[in-house]
């Protein structure tokens, strides 16, 4: 889930993450205004996305809303999609209020099964490294008294009610857990298939090779349809077997028709050669499109020739890539990897679990500290980094924009300001979430 370390003592994740070569990219810019080839070929949000609902036709009007922070207009929509042109006679009328419509968020890399989202107080304790959070994770799964779906289920609600239309979950699989985590998970994405579009990763935070029964499960969950992509970590770092976890996981992968999102946290010479050896199997396997790599530490500290190859290869076999903007030098030098191609999506990553107290899933908060890490200050750089976490994700998983345009989907905030650089700074209330053209949360609440 995390990156590991060689420094000794006590670690948290900021420190874990701290010492890295400066970035090597430019702030986030340009980021994801304009769809990939691949997810422009998705006829629906649904054609992309495990448990994603079929909607009843209907005709509701938004009335009095500001695009984007625009002038005041009325945003008709028809059967879940955008309408161009006036309402059909009968449709239903919400009245926006002259509030600005947003896109709403997609969430590109969360941990929903390992979080203690509105349960009682956990007090952390000091970690040397991966394997040491790794063993928390387990303590505190065997104490926690919820199951993972509820958990999942009250994350994933509150991360509704602040804008999220679509997430993808990575859930722990390992001996010691089974399929708990994936299941929990998948139970509560049945639950809010009306709100929010879901791909699950079966993610093996133990490591694939290190801990014996891993694989079986991972062939197990794939098998058993469950999941969508399959995850791996850390070849070198953590698993110490780049053919051997690289190979397993992405023969799963090609068995079963599923996608593959691999941590790298890995820096420097282990990181690249593990990114090599992902281009070259996706090259292989015809699985272009497939795949992603989240985090990606070895990238911001390549030179600017270094990082160009990388990506042109990147860019060809249409691997994606998901940064959680965790600091200044870890975060992925965004503006650079699209112009070679490559789809980039903003992520929460672990939210109050083992591994930090920190986190809210709330993907506006993440837009705004994206801006924060990369230091930006002007109205399009502010704009550019909600478009990463609207749009950029939306690619990842292979979902068309919702960017308010005739024929897109009907997934969009309302809420209370004056344009859109001072809503990613300022983080007004959602007063109003829709997905599918239906109203699924007010004022912070979600509308079950």
């Amino acid at each position: 889930m995390h990156a590991s370390s060689s420094s000794p003592g006590a670690l948290s994740r900021r420190t874990m993450l701290a010492g890295a070569a400066a970035m090597a990219g430019a702030t986030a810019t340009t980021a994801a205004t304009a769809p990939s080839a691949h997810a422009s070929a998705a006829s629906s949000d649904a054609a992309a996305v495990s448990g994603a609902a079929g909607r009843h036709a209907r005709a509701v009007v938004f009335r009095n809303v500001r695009p984007f922070g625009g002038a005041k207009t009325d945003l008709v929509v028809v059967d879940g999609r955008v309408a161009n042109g006036p309402a059909p006679r009968g449709a239903k009328v919400v009245e926006g209020g002259g509030r600005i419509a947003l896109p709403s968020l997609v969430d590109a890399h969360i941990h929903p099964d390992k979080t203690t989202w509105g349960g009682s107080w956990v007090s952390r304790r000091p970690a040397s490294g991966i394997a040491d959070y790794v063993a928390q994770d387990v303590e505190l799964f065997k104490a926690q008294r919820r199951p993972v779906a509820e958990r999942a289920y009250g994350l994933m609600t509150h991360a509704v009610t602040r804008g999220t239309r679509a997430m993808r979950a990575h859930a722990d699989v390992a001996p010691a857990y089974g399929l708990a985590g994936v299941e929990g998970v998948a139970e509560a994405r049945r639950r809010l298939r009306h709100a929010l579009d879901v791909q699950i990763v079966a993610f093996p935070q133990h490591g694939v090779i290190r801990t014996p029964g891993t694989a079986a499960l991972l062939e197990q969950a794939a098998r058993e349809g469950t999941i969508d992509m399959i995850g791996g970590i850390d070849p070198i770092g953590f698993d110490q077997a780049l053919d051997e976890q690289l190979d397993l996981v992405f023969g799963i992968a090609d068995r079963h028709g599923v996608g593959v999102d691999i941590h790298l946290h890995d820096r420097g010479e282990k990181g690249i050669k593990a990114m090599r050896g992902i281009i070259d199997r996706t090259r292989a396997l015809s699985l272009a499109g497939k795949v992603t790599v989240s985090h990606v530490f070895c990238l911001p500290g390549l030179s600017d020739r270094e990082l160009g190859s990388l990506a042109t290869d990147l860019g060809a076999q249409d691997i994606a890539l998901t940064t959680v903007a965790p600091s200044d030098s870890l975060v992925l030098p965004i503006a650079r990897l699209r112009e070679h191609g490559v789809r980039v999506g903003l992520g929460s990553d672990g939210v109050r679990d083992s591994w930090s107290p920190f986190g809210n899933a709330d993907m506006l908060h993440r837009a705004q500290l994206l801006g924060w890490v990369t230091d930006v200050r002007l109205d399009e750089e502010l704009t550019d980094c909600y478009r990463v976490a609207a749009h950029g994700g939306a690619d990842v998983m292979g979902l068309a924009h919702a960017d308010l345009t005739p024929g897109a989907p009907a997934d969009f905030v309302l809420v209370r300001g004056e344009c859109l650089p001072q809503v990613v700074v300022d983080m007004p209330q959602r007063d109003m979430v829709v997905h599918g053209g239906a109203v699924v949360a007010r004022n912070g609440e979600f509308l079950a």
